[in-house]
């Protein structure tokens, strides 16, 4: 079995789900007292949110970038990069690194296709819904990628950074994502793509009519596929 390398932290939250699900889908895999091997950097989340909020990319990607050496010097067989909005600066930590690099836009974009969805709804942060960095990315593999209005975007955001990566979970914010993945839905989106790694804390499945992509579940089967050498 190979290492998989994460960098996590953004947030913790979803970090410890990157975790559960690789050792649980190796459990499945593998049975008996298997687990997953898996080594570990957690940064500090202030430092990158302010990152964020200061549109300092260029540090905030050297600031991963070290954290991926870290991990290859750890023995990491492959990275991947626990959190949608970083993916940002993925070329700058790929880049920094001699194994591979999983990148979480290319494995939700293959889930995406293999159902035969093209036309997709995303939710994320502003970044990742507003900026071209994601949506340029899954539109490279023949999607069309649509995002929520202005109040729908403030919505999604709001919920994201104010309560999801602090642990809370309301039931008024997963009705609010449910009537915004609804007026996605009414556009024309086929499936909807739930493009923040916290985001599956509160929606699932369940809360729309169409399929949904949750990328943390998809990032991390990919992983693991890749570790066992499916």
């Amino acid at each position: 079995m190979r290492m998989i390398g994460m960098i996590g932290g953004m947030s913790w939250e979803s970090t410890a789900e990157y975790y559960r699900l690789a050792n649980e889908l190796v459990r499945e895999r593998r049975g008996g007292f298997h687990s997953a091997r898996v080594v570990l950097t957690s940064v500090d989340f202030a430092d990158v949110e302010r990152l964020q909020m200061a549109g300092d990319w260029e540090a905030a990607g050297e600031l991963l970038a070290v954290e991926a050496r870290r991990l290859s010097a750890a023995g990491a067989d492959l990275v991947v990069l626990c959190t949608n909005t970083m993916h940002k600066v993925a070329d700058v930590v790929a880049a920094a690194i001699d194994v591979p690099f999983l990148h979480l836009a290319d494995t939700t974009a293959d889930a995406v296709r293999e159902a035969g969805v093209r036309r997709v709804g995303l939710l994320g942060t502003r970044f990742t819904m507003e900026q071209a960095f994601y949506r340029d990315r899954l539109a490279d593999h023949g999607l069309e990628v649509l995002v929520p209005d202005e109040a729908g975007r403030d919505v999604v955001h709001r919920v994201i950074y104010d309560e999801l990566v602090h642990g809370v979970v309301r039931p008024e914010s997963r009705a609010a994502y449910v009537a915004v993945m609804a007026g996605l839905v009414e556009r024309g989106a086929e499936g909807i793509v739930l493009g923040c790694t916290e985001i599956e804390l509160l929606v699932g499945a369940a809360d729309t009519t169409v399929p949904v992509f949750p990328t943390t579940r998809l990032h991390v089967e990919a992983a693991v596929a890749a570790a066992l050498g499916e």
